[in-house]
């Protein structure tokens, strides 16, 4: 009798198979992935408008009276570019300021997904807020 190479049919059916089910669970992780790095820039952006908020605190620390006289985000970022990214644009941004007086700077940044008109922008987490402390210390939470 004459041997035969090869494989059969059910063979490479149960390989089609655990091809299959190894997809179904590595797709839904890289996506994670994909959009963590995506909120990367958000984090960036947050980071930015942080510093932009603390140099302007330090520069006007004496003429701080009211919260209401803290600076809007169009004031420590003039130019609608100049927060602008892949995507995110300024205003997927929001500043809330809780204190600023002589005795320090507390306020939280928030930056919204939803609020980005960029067709490509991240999915999960909707929101990523920075808050930070008079004293400096900060706290990020995702919503």
């Amino acid at each position: 009798m004459k041997s035969r190479k090869g494989f059969t049919l059910i063979e490479l059916m149960v390989v089609v198979l655990i091809v299959a089910i190894l997809a179904a669970v590595i797709v839904p992780m890289m996506r994670a992935r994909i959009d963590a790095a995506k909120w990367s820039e958000g984090r960036a952006g947050i980071g930015t408008i942080s510093t932009a908020a603390r140099a302007y605190w330090a520069e006007h620390q004496d003429q701080a009276v009211l919260v209401t006289d803290a600076p809007t985000l169009a004031q420590l970022f003039p130019t609608a570019d100049d927060l602008g990214g892949k995507y995110f644009e300024q205003a997927s941004y929001s500043i809330v300021w809780t204190q600023y007086n002589n005795a320090g700077a507390a306020y939280s940044i928030t930056c919204s997904a939803t609020l980005s008109t960029r067709t490509n922008k991240p999915t999960n987490p909707a929101t990523m807020t920075l808050a930070v402390a008079a004293n400096g210390t900060s706290t990020w939470t995702e919503g």
